[in-house]
């Protein structure tokens, strides 16, 4: 399936990737609730599929800072996923987490801070991906997962270098978690083209 371009993907194809989104996005949600012992909403998520160049923007401008979880994928699909949240995001799910910690008021992360972040996402990247194998049957075996804390554009210059042999389009799973507060999340999937091929054909909807 190297032939599948994500520019010229039919709305068949697009709207499976908008349900597989929506899923993984409600899996991670759960997971999330779970972690931090409170009830958790979500709206529905917007799967969008995007040049890259659109991204920062998206997110409050390239400058705006964040923090990026990803996540290598290995198996029978290979690629990465990402989980992006603004800094202010990150410090409420840390103090969520940790009552005490994740002082908005600063700039900085403690060491401690760092790892409960890593964690926090590498279980809500993790129930996403767990979802996506679970629906595919496909084996689907995370990396050990690497966090920064940067501006939108800096994290995302990483994965636009690494996939930008195999197209400018990626897919975008944007969603809102709501505690007691309202979280922007992002997930960006990306799956090489053959890897594409695969999800769908698992699902029947390509040979």
């Amino acid at each position: 399936m190297s032939n599948l371009s994500l520019e010229k993907m039919s709305n068949e194809y697009y709207d499976v990737l908008k349900e597989l989104g929506n899923i993984g996005a409600g899996n991670a949600t759960t997971a999330l609730a779970q972690m931090i012992g409170s009830k958790v909403d979500m709206t529905v998520p917007q799967v969008k599929l995007l040049e890259f160049y659109e991204l920062g923007g998206l997110m409050g401008g390239e400058e705006q800072i964040m923090a990026g979880i990803s996540l290598s994928v290995e198996g029978d699909i290979t690629g990465s996923i990402m989980f992006l949240l603004k800094q202010e995001a990150a410090k409420h799910l840390i103090n969520q987490l940790m009552p005490g910690m994740g002082d908005p008021e600063s700039l900085d992360f403690s060491e401690m801070e760092l790892s409960a972040l890593r964690e926090l996402g590498n279980i809500i990247a993790g129930a996403y991906l767990n979802s996506l194998a679970s629906l595919t049957n496909l084996l689907i075996y995370p990396s050990v997962p690497d966090l920064a804390i940067d501006m939108a554009g800096a994290i995302l210059s990483i994965p636009a270098i690494q996939f930008g042999t195999i197209g400018d389009h990626i897919l975008l799973i944007q969603t809102q978690f709501i505690d007691d507060e309202c979280i922007e999340g992002y997930f960006i999937l990306l799956p090489d083209l053959d890897s594409y091929g695969k999800i769908l054909g698992s699902l029947g909807i390509v040979t």
